[in-house]
């Protein structure tokens, strides 16, 4: 689960990066395929948190 919270948090970087217009032509091809995560990139970044917060709740030590 921590994998793909690091995987979330990665993507709204990405994501606010080519919205920002940051990142060359890449941007505008994320940007088409992910139109509002690219305005909202927040939405990926509390996915991410909410993944890191419920795989912590459920590790087994």
């Amino acid at each position: 689960m921590y994998f793909v919270a690091a995987a979330l948090v990665v993507l709204s970087g990405l994501f606010y990066a080519a919205g920002n217009h940051e990142i060359g032509s890449l941007g505008a091809d994320v940007c088409r395929y992910g139109g509002s995560f690219c305005d909202n990139p927040h939405y990926m970044l509390v996915a991410g948190g909410l993944a890191a917060a419920w795989g912590r709740f459920v590790s087994v030590r």
